[in-house]
Order: C-alpha cells, then sequence, then structure tokens
C-alpha cells in the first residue's frame, strides 16, 4: 500500500524542482551551498516573522526558532542588529573556497608582489606557488581540482610563465547590476504569483502552453510566435496599466495607493530531460 504524501513533503519536492534552475546557476556563478545556506538562514527567520506578524501571534525566539527551523542561537544574532553577532566573521567568508583561494592570492605574500599586485604563480614546488596557496586555504581539496574550478570561472590563466590571476573573472561585467536585479525582481514576483496560488490565497494570472516530442527547429519556430505575441500583448496592458495610474493620481488617496503589479510573459525549451536529475 502506497502512503500519501503530506503537505509538506509535497510542497518541497516541488520547491526542490523550482531550485534546479538557481542552483545551477550558483554553481556556474562560484556559489557553494555553505555560503547559500547560511545566506538563507536570514529568508527563514523573515518568512517566519512574517507568518507569525499575520497571525497575530508573539514574535518570541522560541517560536521563530520552532517555525523556520534556525537554531536558537541563530536567531537571536539575526533578530538582534544592535548586538555583536556571533556569526559576523562566518557570514562575511567568501561565497565558495575558489573566492578564498583568490581572496588569499590577492592579498597575501608570497603571493603578491612589492607593489600588492597578485604574481605568476608556479603550479607547484615552492611556497609561493599554487599548491601552497590552497594548501593556505584548505588541505581538504586537492590543488587540481581546486585548479578546475578557477579554469572553469575563468578566475586563472594558464600559461608557459605559470599562473597568472585573471581579477576579471570574478568583477561582474557592463550590464550584470542591472541584468541582476531585474532577474530578482522578475522571478521574485512570478514565484510568489504561483505560491499564493497554490496555497489559495489568491487566483492571479498563472498560465502557460507546454509541448513535447518536438525538433529542435520546431521549437525555434514557437519561440519566434511568442516574442511576436508579446508585443501586443504589452501594448493592451501597458496602456490600462498608465490609465489606472493617472485615474488613481487623481481620484484616490495617496493611502489606498498602496498596490504595485507586475505582468510577464517567458518562453523556454530544452531537451526533454535535461531539466531532470542525473
Amino acid at each position: 500500500m502506497m502512503m500519501k504524501k503530506s503537505v509538506a513533503t509535497l510542497t518541497l519536492e516541488a520547491s526542490l524542482k523550482v531550485m534546479r534552475p538557481l542552483i545551477r546557476m550558483l554553481v556556474k556563478r562560484g556559489v557553494a551551498y555553505p555560503a547559500f545556506a547560511q545566506a538563507l538562514k536570514t529568508e527563514f527567520l523573515a518568512a517566519a516573522q512574517r507568518e507569525l506578524q499575520e497571525r497575530q501571534m508573539p514574535q518570541t525566539d522560541s517560536a521563530l526558532s520552532l517555525l523556520s527551523g534556525v537554531h536558537r542561537r541563530d536567531v537571536r544574532n539575526l533578530t538582534r542588529p544592535a548586538e555583536p553577532k556571533v556569526d559576523e566573521a562566518e557570514l562575511a567568508r567568501p561565497l565558495s573556497l575558489a573566492a578564498e583561494v583568490v581572496g588569499v592570492w590577492l592579498n597575501l605574500p608570497p603571493f603578491v608582489d612589492a607593489q600588492g599586485q597578485p604574481r605568476v604563480l608556479p603550479r607547484s614546488g615552492s611556497e609561493d606557488s599554487f599548491d601552497a596557496l590552497v594548501a593556505r586555504v584548505s588541505s581538504d581539496v586537492r590543488p587540481r581540482a581546486l585548479l578546475d574550478e578557477l579554469l572553469r570561472l575563468g578566475g586563472v590563466e594558464e600559461s608557459a610563465e605559470g599562473l597568472r590571476l585573471n581579477e576579471a573573472g570574478f568583477t561582474p561585467h557592463q550590464g550584470m547590476e542591472e541584468m541582476a536585479w531585474m532577474y530578482a525582481n522578475n522571478m521574485s514576483d512570478a514565484l510568489a504569483a504561483a505560491s499564493a496560488n497554490l496555497q489559495g490565497e489568491a487566483k492571479f494570472l498563472e498560465q502557460a502552453v507546454f509541448v513535447d516530442e518536438i525538433t529542435a527547429a520546431s521549437a525555434h519556430q514557437l519561440h519566434e510566435v511568442a516574442r511576436q505575441a508579446w508585443p501586443q500583448a504589452l501594448k493592451q496592458v501597458l496602456r490600462e496599466a498608465q490609465i489606472r495610474f493617472d485615474e488613481d493620481a487623481k481620484t484616490a488617496p495617496r493611502g489606498d495607493r498602496n498596490q504595485r503589479a507586475r505582468f510577464g510573459v517567458y518562453f523556454y525549451s530544452e531537451s526533454m530531460n535535461e531539466g531532470e536529475k542525473p
């Protein structure tokens, strides 16, 4: 007899699938699990605080810890900004081991020259080698693995002279900040709409057309059709948005004008098994 899954289990399974593209992007961009997990504590606490506030329940450390699963020590540290935080140093750590290696390479002798610039390092065999640099940071990871990771991230260049640090590999390219801002806002609102619908809190527009077993050429053609459909929808919604904004500005008190709205579309295609776990 197959046991029925709980609401919490179903929600977790669905959330993990939602998270897969995000986690893949984090890995590609050099953000490792420990840094992400540490940062998530503040988000779980914020969600717990909002839940207790909506239910008009006391926001005690015990209640926040029970609801969020965050340890009570972390609850105290993260909800009392005026007090010294035990984990402040931990929060300030680099986002990955590769980033920590780069940090040492940029700042500490013998990996910088007299002008404070990162040296070109030999692969191994001396105290100013790349192997010695990795050993300074961690004894748990092989230097070859760290080098492969830095090469993947574009943070190191190999040459006959040795290993040269490419600082640009860890510097956001032009427009990256704006793209990240749009990504965060668009995806956050799309997920908020879907989550509200799943919980029965609202009935936001949340529709999609799905087809499989088509060729790459057909997927490309569908993308073009979707691109052509967007301008007309944009024009219609944007016109109404301007009308609503102007009308409310004339007739509604400022205190009543407390809502925001976002409308968007998306198109995505991939090989049928590409998005599944191995």
